[in-house]
């Protein structure tokens, strides 16, 4: 039975932009290669840290919502582990109101998005 996950990590600074956007890859294709469903995904880009870690004060962050067996987590949780790019990660599985409220905050960061497009193609 597949339950809904939302997995958030924390890379390395370091990186550059194209190393970033092929360790998110790297992620959602071990979902979808363990029978998981990617639902959602966001990059939330460069942020400062609340507190250093490995002595870094800012990381890129990467959220995934996803659907998969409870058995894939810990398979997932080890490659994060693993993977010297990550400095933190969390994921948790999501009740039926953490989906509702992650669909309402999809629905309403797309009609955001639509009424600025909108905004610049009247300005234009």
């Amino acid at each position: 039975m597949l339950k809904n996950y939302e997995t958030v990590f924390i890379a390395t600074p370091v990186l550059s932009e194209t190393q970033m956007k092929e360790t998110a890859a790297k992620y959602i294709s071990l979902i979808k290669e363990n029978g998981g469903t990617v639902v959602n995904e966001e990059d939330w880009g460069l942020k400062k840290l609340a507190y250093p870690i490995q002595k870094k004060t800012s990381g890129f962050y990467h959220l995934v919502e996803f659907q998969a067996e409870p058995s894939f987590i810990d398979k997932l949780e080890t490659q994060y582990r693993r993977d010297e790019r990550i400095i933190r990660f969390l994921t948790f599985a999501m009740d039926k109101d953490a989906v509702a409220y992650a669909e309402k905050r999809r629905a309403n960061r797309e009609a955001k998005n639509s009424a600025s497009a909108e905004k610049k193609e009247n300005n234009e």
